[in-house]
């Protein structure tokens, strides 16, 4: 008995539905339908894999084998052939491979685990700023650290907190885009981080107003515009800016404010919503 070539090609196309072995791994899969598909079997450290060749209407048997042949030459180099043709299939699906493309899709994942979602734009807006505008619309494999250190020196040591925020984002996109089979540098954002130097300054804390001076800068704010409202409810609550800033009028009830816990800062799942007494001041504001 053949243990290879055991199929001919007027077999091939009679044969009714059912699996049909050509040998050495070669099958070919005729479904009740017509339909049919080739398919190569195959063990590889001690796992059984099973994988596509294509349709016999675009593959005949002699196509079949050649296809097969070179699947067992990966197998054989300890290769594995699925893996090695979802990679490849990924490079000629990537149409975009720019910094901004890679960084907007990283973003997408990413945001789920941001407080709202992220839709106030603070995480991304780093890389909106200082990154993007320069580097956007370059191939991400294309750009190296002097590209980064170029695009940040300018704000290096006026501005550090943004940089180092920028450069944070930017781990994040990096990370993505490994997983996406795109061919970076990891330690590309580290080697530019070591070109960019020492800030010249160390972050200063802005100094708080006096709480003598508080009466008489809360008489100067308006009562008509939005943003001077929500200052004054800072003022009255002690309550952080989002939950001002996603207030809600089906929050009050009577006197009292409940924040609910999406609008509390901590980690999801874990906050709690809690009451926050409103006085006559601050009913008045709202």
């Amino acid at each position: 008995m053949r243990l290879s070539n055991r199929l001919t090609a007027a077999e091939v196309k009679s044969l009714p539905s059912g699996k049909y072995a050509d040998g050495e791994g070669l099958w070919l899969v005729k479904r009740p339908d017509g339909g049919a598909q080739w398919t190569f079997r195959f063990t590889l450290w001690g796992r059984s894999r099973e994988m596509g060749l294509g349709s016999l209407r675009h593959v005949p048997l002699r196509e079949a084998r050649c296809a097969a042949e070179d699947v067992r030459r990966q197998v054989r180099s300890g290769i594995d052939p699925i893996k090695t043709r979802r990679i490849e299939q990924g490079k000629l699906k990537r149409v975009e491979s720019t910094l901004g493309a890679i960084a907007e899709a990283a973003y997408g994942v990413h945001r789920k685990t941001l407080k709202h979602n992220g839709d106030d734009g603070k995480w991304f807006s780093p890389l909106r700023l200082y990154i993007l505008p320069r580097l956007g619309k370059m191939p991400i494999a294309k750009i190296d650290q002097h590209d980064l250190k170029d695009a940040l020196q300018n704000i290096w040591h006026d501005r550090r907190e943004s940089a180092r925020k920028a450069l944070s984002r930017l781990t994040v996109v990096y990370q993505h885009a490994v997983a996406q089979n795109h061919d970076v540098d990891l330690q590309i954002i580290e080697k530019a981080r070591i070109l960019l130097g020492k800030p010249a300054q160390q972050n200063r804390n802005i100094p708080a107003m006096l709480w003598s001076e508080v009466p008489s800068f809360y008489r100067t704010l308006s009562d008509t515009s939005a943003v001077e409202l929500a200052l004054r409810m800072l003022f009255l609550t002690g309550v952080r800016s989002a939950s001002v800033r996603y207030m809600k009028f089906e929050q009050i009830e009577g006197s009292v404010w409940t924040i609910p816990a999406k609008n509390v800062k901590g980690r999801r799942g874990l906050t709690k919503p809690f009451d926050v007494p409103l006085s006559n001041e601050a009913l008045h504001v709202l």
